[in-house]
């Protein structure tokens, strides 16, 4: 950089400034970027371990049971067209067949949207489970998701020697489709079914106008069309037909027991008939299935997916109170069973009570097979987070995420005690030393000279609701290590956790109900320092930033089988504003009070490094846009960044290219990946880059600068309904103005390569060195954006007509545009002067 700047281009001073600009731009970004993957870490989980400490029989446990503290898992959903049932049924059930003590594990389904179609399709899963989970524990079957099960291209008889394997897996298989039927029909059996108990409405409101018709002339009433449930009630949440108390933003309070808490003791099934599979030797118990949709109403502002999570928490606290927290989208399943028991390694740890979450990475299924945009993400999910597994942890990335109850609810790590630094040595400050045992005593983020929190401060937090607030000390206990060893300072006694729960009671539920009203978190700091956090749209990564900043820290969890598998869209359009939503969020952390500048001294320096990267990251499209119209600007110019392509010109452009190329060997190396998804990803980073960051940096400053609120849409969920053609979403094009940009660098770049050889050829003193460099440059910038012209051709080349109308428009802007700044003479023409006779 210092030769850049100190050997200018005199004879393009414009282009050199801009070219520096940016260079110095890109570095600091690098830097960013390099210096949080100095520490990376490789963990790994021994299962054998967990099992002996708490499930093998001792003195305290006599019987085996298991000493395993309690997992609530959440799974979010909030459209029914976009997200389908059945693909929220399936990972339904692979939850409720997940390796982990039944008695322990409860799923908690948060329908936002409130769709009767959603809640019948869970009633339905609940049913199907009873034959599905036995079949999976019987059989050892993996992945526990029927649909991906059924659809394995492997061998399913491999390593199964119960000779009765291949009748039951007829038999499930058989339950299975039917099961399929059911559900893809609910639709239609809902509206039929509405529509008949409308017309019988109908028919008795205009009987009784009938009968009490008097002299007066009366208007025949209108009946309102409703959504009728099974049982001959109104489905108390969203109409079919919105109407009044029954929108997706105004209805009431949902909570349904699908499957209740299963006994404390294993229940076995009983022996084979000719219509039934031998469970006589099987745990038939299932888990705890709640079907939840919080109240909305108008005037409230129900914070999207963010708001929907902490009213899971409030409910769950009440109901089952498990103090650990799994957060799965609705399309992400668990593809290995055990992933818990491997999480819970770490948690129950005898440091693990400083983890305030366990992230599990990102694994993708229907991906097409170059991975055209680069959905896998493996440079970011096996790179990146190995590497800040070596810091603080990794972020929170919104999904397959296990946390620790009590840091959700804003409290700091037990037993944290304050590093010091040059700074803190001028400007030091009282600390709490917060234990476990002591966190419903103790204020988040709050000092006070004593060290202790007034109690009647607590529902000023929480809330109003004594049982909730009598659950966090629970779940602070019950979250701890076990004290088996004297290193452990806040462990609870061995044997603790294999007391039966309380039973569920109805007004166990009705408190329930009520923590989700929408008035529930009215004066409270749900949203601000407790529960997910609100006012961003990646409130997953202020989240976790938030438990950071407080201290906590995290742990990546690469287990040997993928510990969940998801969908992902592998369509341009979707992908595109997919990554836009995560660059607007980046936009909105890096102008709030969530900056990594802003941390508190709990952040290590890499840490924040590596979250102040996550804020700046989009800005990098403003430089990279300059910079890919910079070779097609020299060769219009016949200039070029630097005076002459010398010997230290290029001898520094070599030393730079083998320096980068190593670093990126040796990070392949280390973390795993291949050189062609590091290619795809260095590839989608220029194109998500000139496009949907771009157009993150101008949403994210019109909502600073303006107060315009961004929204978003989901993404719509593939549901595989297309035999023919797997990766058919593909080449579906949805024309996008984010597209405009990338498709502009294209065309520019192109017409000058055309301009730069034409001119050179017929030049009387041809610069073929300048040429040469123009042109390469060029072309490399082309080269990242092969994948963004493959997808504006569509399906098997056929290029859509809007394509072709943008790029006639922007070629002719362009041409136009170079006359205007630079005309021809008849001594530049290109093959000379032309006139008329």
């Amino acid at each position: 950089m210092e030769w850049r700047i100190t050997n200018p281009n005199e004879d393009a001073i414009w282009l050199w400034g801009m070219s520096v600009v940016c260079e110095l731009w890109f570095a600091f970004s690098w830097v960013l970027d390099q210096l949080p993957k100095f520490c990376p870490v490789n963990r790994f989980a021994d299962l054998d371990v967990l099992k002996e400490k708490f499930e093998t029989p001792n003195p305290s446990n006599p019987a085996g049971k298991s000493d395993l503290p309690g997992v609530d898992i959440f799974v979010s959903t909030a459209d029914p067209e976009k997200e389908p049932p059945l693909v929220t049924a399936n990972t339904i059930l692979s939850i409720l067949a997940a390796d982990y003590p039944v008695e322990k594990l409860s799923c908690y389904v948060s329908d936002d949207g409130g769709a009767l179609l959603t809640f019948e399709a869970m009633a339905e899963a609940a049913s199907f489970a009873s034959i599905w989970v036995p079949f999976c524990r019987k059989h050892d079957i993996e992945p526990r998701n029927p649909e991906s099960y059924f659809g394995l291209k492997r061998d399913p008889y491999k390593n199964k020697v119960r000779p009765d394997f291949v009748r039951d897996r007829r038999r499930v298989k058989h339950e299975y489709d039917e099961f399929k039927v059911r559900v893809n029909a609910l639709s239609d059996s809902i509206r039929r079914r509405s529509d008949a108990y409308n017309t019988r409405e109908e028919v008795k409101a205009l009987k009784r106008w009938r009968e009490n018709k008097d002299d007066e002339i009366r208007e025949i009433p209108k009946i309102t069309k409703a959504t009728w449930m099974a049982d001959g009630t109104h489905w108390p949440g969203t109409w079919t037909i919105p109407a009044p108390e029954h929108s997706r933003g105004d209805h009431a309070s949902i909570i349904q027991v699908m499957l209740n808490p299963p006994s404390d003791e294993p229940l076995k099934g009983t022996a084979a008939d000719m219509n039934s599979m031998d469970l006589s030797e099987v745990d038939i118990r299932l888990p705890m299935l709640v079907y939840v949709s919080r109240e909305k109403r108008p005037g409230y502002d129900h914070n999207k997916k963010a708001g929907a999570m902490n009213a899971l928490v409030r409910a769950s606290a009440i109901m089952s109170n498990g103090p650990f927290i799994l957060n799965l989208d609705c399309d992400h399943y668990i593809f290995y069973s055990p992933a818990l028991r491997e999480g819970m390694c770490y948690m129950m740890d005898g440091e693990g009570d400083r983890i305030c979450y366990v992230q599990f990475p990102q694994r993708f299924e229907g991906i097409d097979p170059s991975d055209r945009y680069a959905n896998h993400n493996t440079v970011f999910f096996d790179a990146n987070m190995r590497a800040l597994d070596g810091l603080q942890g990794p972020v929170y990335v919104g999904t397959g995420c296990l946390f620790r109850r009590t840091a959700l609810y804003g409290f700091e790590p037990p037993l944290s005690i304050e590093r010091t630094n040059w700074l803190s040595r001028f400007f030091p400050r009282k600390r709490k030393i917060a234990t476990a045992r002591s966190t419903a005593e103790v204020a988040p983020e709050e000092n006070y000279d004593d060290g202790e929190m007034n109690i009647a401060l607590i529902p000023k937090k929480f809330g109003n609701s004594s049982m909730l607030l009598d659950s966090i000390q629970v779940a602070a206990f019950q979250g701890q290590p076990l004290a088996d060893h004297p290193s452990v300072k806040n462990g609870r006694p061995p044997g603790s956790l294999i007391a039966p729960r309380e039973p569920l009671v109805p007004s166990t539920v009705g408190e329930a109900i009520n923590v989700i009203s929408c008035w529930y978190e009215d004066k409270t700091e749900w949203g601000d320092s407790v529960g997910w956090i609100y006012g961003s749209v990646t409130e997953d990564v202020v989240t976790g930033y938030r438990m950071h900043d407080r201290g906590w820290r995290s742990v990546y969890c690469v287990t040997k089988r993928d510990a969940f598998h998801g969908t992902a869209p592998i369509n341009l359009t979707d992908r595109l504003h997919q990554v836009l939503r995560w660059a607007t969020g980046s936009v909105e952390i890096f102008f709030s009070r969530n900056n990594a500048l802003l941390g508190s001294s709990r952040l290590k320096l890499l840490q924040r490094i590596a979250y102040l990267n996550v804020g700046i990251y989009p800005f990098t499209s403003i430089f990279l846009i300059v910079y890919c119209f910079l070779p097609a600007l020299s060769l219009f110019s016949g200039q070029f960044i630097v005076q002459t392509l010398n010997v230290t010109f290029l001898v520094y452009l070599f030393a730079i290219t083998v320096t980068l190329s190593l670093l990126a060997v040796l990070e392949v190396k280390w973390s795993g990946i291949d050189l062609e998804e590091w290619w795809r990803n260095e590839q989608f980073w220029l194109i998500g880059g000139t496009s949907a960051h771009l157009v993150a940096v101008l949403q994210g400053l019109l909502k600073v600068i303006a107060g315009i609120e961004i929204s978003f849409t989901l993404t719509s969920k593939s549901v595989g309904e297309d035999v023919d053609d797997e990766f058919a979403d593909l080449y579906i094009f949805k024309w996008t103005s984010l597209m405009i940009p990338p498709l502009t660098i294209i065309m520019v770049n192109l017409i000058a390569i055309a301009v730069a050889v034409s001119r050179t050829i017929y030049s009387a003193e041809p610069q073929w060195s300048q040429l040469v460099g123009g042109v390469f440059f060029s072309f490399w910038v082309l080269a990242h954006l092969y994948p963004f012209a493959k997808g504006l051709m569509g399906r098997r080349g056929k290029t859509p007509t809007i394509v072709f109308v943008w790029s006639g428009l922007l070629a002719v802007c362009i041409s136009l545009l170079w006359v205007a700044i630079n005309p021809p003479s008849g001594t530049t023409q290109i093959g000379g002067s032309f006139q008329f006779p």
